[in-house]
């Protein structure tokens, strides 16, 4: 029994000597070192310039076309529908579009238009094959 007794006082002042004498314990956390950027050369980007034309442009497929007007249909926008009134240069050119068979349902087309009156001045796009 006295061995056991002082087997466990050795034990007790062993954990306590250790206890003191060691470090607290800490988080560990990495060590990182600063990332430094050379803010000395500027980084040039070119603004994009928009056409001096003034003119809109309108991608998508016809949905009607005549001389008076055209409609199309958003080339992304299954929903966005405009129609165009033309302009007197555009509906010459459509009076000669429509002798040949003129734009038929699914053409693709660009509509080049005033944005204040919404007038188509030119059209971009080849007509199908009339039926």
């Amino acid at each position: 029994m006295k061995f056991a007794a002082k087997l466990a006082g050795l034990s007790v002042a062993a954990l306590l000597a250790v206890g003191v004498l060691s470090s607290p314990a800490r988080a560990q956390v990495p060590v990182i070192a600063p990332i430094v950027a050379d803010t000395a050369v500027p980084i040039i980007v070119n603004a994009v310039k928009p056409k001096p034309s003034g003119l809109a442009k309108f991608e998508g497929t016809v949905m009607h076309a005549n001389i008076a007007q055209i409609t199309v249909r958003a080339k992304g926008n299954d929903l966005a529908v405009r129609t165009f009134a033309l302009s007197q240069v555009a509906a010459a050119k459509m009076q000669q579009i429509v002798d040949k068979g003129g734009y038929q349902y699914g053409d693709k087309v660009t509509v080049l238009y005033n944005p204040a009156s919404l007038q188509a001045v030119k059209i971009k796009g080849k007509p199908s094959r009339p039926l």
